[in-house]
């Protein structure tokens, strides 16, 4: 996986998080998969098309937090993620 402070994408844009899509009991092959990019003081009440219930690993990157909800329009229990 990568470290919160590598969390940029090729274009150099800072990203806060990095959502994968497959699991594995290995750490090294954790973050694998589909990837979904959380930018800076995004808000999605709703999870993306196809990525309910997907999400396996994540990664915080640096003064960024990330807060996700059991059930959807952020209802239900929350958790807060970072670095």
């Amino acid at each position: 996986c990568p470290t919160a402070a590598e969390l940029r994408p090729v274009n150099g844009t800072r990203l806060c998080a990095l959502l994968y899509a497959d699991n594995s009991p290995y750490y090294d092959q954790c973050c694998a998969g589909d990837v979904l990019e959380v930018l800076p003081g995004s808000d999605m009440p709703y999870m993306p098309r196809g990525w309910s219930a997907r999400v396996s690993s994540l990664v915080v990157g640096t003064r960024c937090e990330l807060t996700v909800w059991s059930r959807r329009a952020k209802d239900g229990n929350s958790r807060h993620f970072s670095a």
